[in-house]
């Protein structure tokens, strides 16, 4: 029995199909094509379905997937044993509580910081205790290249390939001090709410994800942290399938 579970971002979709919890397929797209999508159910016989997104209009993906699979609608109201606290859990974002999903069943009994770097950085912290009260969102990578030019007048908009940047390097002209002040101004920020989560739940256990994640992975090797760091590519997704199975 396969599930495909499908990820809406705001930059990207992501598709994969898991049968039970081993990953068979996984795809990056811009945008999902009816042709494409009913292949994929066709090809892996795909019984059961599940969205997350961050868009509102979804209902003719919905509707595909309820004509097509035995579809699951995700939200805030699947808890599958965790206790929330959050005080708005209608605008909590479905990709943060995916992940809080899969911590609870990929990390069990540990304190999770799940750090999501995509096109916002997300911190989500799940105790030892099952207790989800929240966390931070702060601006991503690229969107901070982007308001360094938006609100200055001469600053120029530094475009960063994420793929090709493997060191942060010194700030010897403008284009490398900005993105050296992007760069390393982020993997301060995350050392920083590390640290602060720490002190607050002991043996804790950081799991960084998203589109960027590769790039911080690497800056955070030579962290104090580097020990209690996983990086996992795919907790949204393994979140998502865990819900069909719940």
């Amino acid at each position: 029995m396969n599930n495909l579970v499908i990820d809406i971002g705001n930059t990207y979709s992501k598709l994969a199909v898991f049968e039970q919890k081993e990953l068979l397929y996984f795809e990056q797209l811009e945008k999902i094509e009816e042709a494409n999508l009913l292949k994929l159910i066709t090809e892996y016989k795909i019984v059961s379905s599940t969205v997350s997104s961050v868009r509102n209009q979804i209902d003719d993906l919905e509707k595909l997937l309820k004509q097509h699979t035995t579809y699951v609608r995700f939200s805030t109201q699947i808890v599958g044993g965790v206790k929330s606290y959050y005080e708005s859990p209608q605008t909590l974002g479905l990709d943060r509580w995916a992940k809080v999903i899969a911590a609870h069943c990929l990390y069990a009994s540990q304190n999770t910081l799940m750090i999501d770097a995509g096109t916002c950085i997300t911190y989500d912290v799940l105790t030892a205790n099952n207790e989800y009260f929240g966390g931070s969102i702060s601006l991503g990578l690229n969107m901070r290249f982007k308001a360094l030019n938006h609100y200055t007048g001469r600053l120029p908009l530094v475009i960063w390939d994420n793929k090709t940047q493997e060191v942060i390097e010194e700030g010897t002209n403008t284009q490398k001090a900005i993105k050296r002040g992007v760069l390393q101004g982020a993997v301060n920020e995350i050392e920083g709410f590390i640290a602060l989560e720490q002190q607050r739940n002991p043996n804790l256990k950081v799991v960084l994800t998203g589109g960027d994640s590769v790039f911080l992975n690497k800056q955070l090797k030579n962290s104090i942290f580097a020990a209690q760091i996983t990086h996992e590519p795919y907790l949204v997704l393994k979140g998502l399938n865990e819900v069909i199975t719940l």
